[in-house]
């Protein structure tokens, strides 16, 4: 006898275990957390490199960037917008490392969930919903979004790429950026019933033009009217700005702020309807 079975067992007999009809009556109303908590324990296999991810990948920028080419950027042109180009450059990659991570999270993982590990169909088949099943999923990299932001921003504060005060606002957008391009490829990966090159295609024709041309590394402006649309159109760049405005002061206007935050928020708002729906149609055929 396993020790689950004998710790059920034990918890059976005590009389304290729930009924039938009360074990299903809290999933119907806590579905979606339960199905969030296995998908943050899933995140346990592949935590290392979440972390790395998140303490690494700052390390490296802000030495490359900062210490490397930041300097040179420094001594010939005094930084970009009267800040040095560390300051510049820091809260841009601090939302563009959260927007590509949740981008790969929202593709191969949920495929899983529903062709290899099939747990959606597990859970979708219990008291729990088709639309738990979405929400949970949401809220499990939501939450991850956050937590890999809050260790970018202590690394970045640590190496004097921001400072205290207003620049821990740059969590929450982070993750609201995250969640604005995630979504609609959640939405798209519930879909798929094989890998075929769509996430490979997603990859290298948004992921990466999104990174290189959102004004990540240098002002929007300064690129090709061609390609600032690019930037137009894109979570991270949008992010970008809003955090760049709580980190070092960027002058942005009220209507820029709500612009902003307006592009970020119905992205938002579709990309989690389109979760829903698609979710639901899959798990309840």
């Amino acid at each position: 006898m396993t020790d689950l079975t004998a710790d059920t067992n034990a918890l059976a007999y005590s009389g304290r275990a729930l009924s039938a009809a009360q074990q299903a009556a809290k999933v119907r109303r806590w579905g979606w957390w339960y199905q969030a908590e296995w998908r943050l324990f899933s995140m346990k296999a592949y935590w290392s490199s979440v972390l790395g991810w998140a303490v690494l990948t700052p390390v490296l920028y802000v030495v490359a960037m900062g210490m490397g080419l930041g300097g040179l950027v420094d001594a010939t042109s005094g930084g970009i917008g009267g800040v040095p180009y560390l300051t510049f450059v820091a809260p841009g990659l601090l939302v563009s490392a959260v927007v590509m991570s949740l981008g790969n999270e929202m593709m191969f993982p949920v495929m899983s969930g529903f062709k290899w590990q099939e747990l959606y169909f597990a859970r979708a088949a219990t008291a729990g919903s088709a639309s738990q099943v979405a929400l949970g999923e949401l809220v499990a990299v939501a939450i991850r979004a956050a937590a890999e932001a809050a260790l970018f921003w202590g690394v970045l504060v640590a190496l004097g790429a921001t400072t205290l005060g207003w620049s821990w606002l740059m969590i929450p957008i982070a993750t609201f950026a995250g969640m604005a391009l995630g979504s609609p490829i959640a939405a798209f990966s519930a879909t798929r019933k094989d890998e075929g090159f769509e996430f490979s295609f997603l990859q290298r024709f948004v992921l990466t033009p999104m990174f290189l041309f959102a004004g990540t590394f240098y002002p929007l402006e300064s690129m090709p009217i061609y390609l600032q649309w690019i930037g137009w159109i894109s979570p991270m760049w949008h992010g970008t700005q809003l955090a760049r405005a709580v980190s070092y002061g960027l002058a942005l206007s009220p209507l820029e702020v709500v612009l902003h935050l307006v592009f970020l928020g119905a992205l938002l708002a579709v990309g989690c309807w389109l979760v829903m729906r698609n979710f639901t149609a899959r798990l309840t055929r």
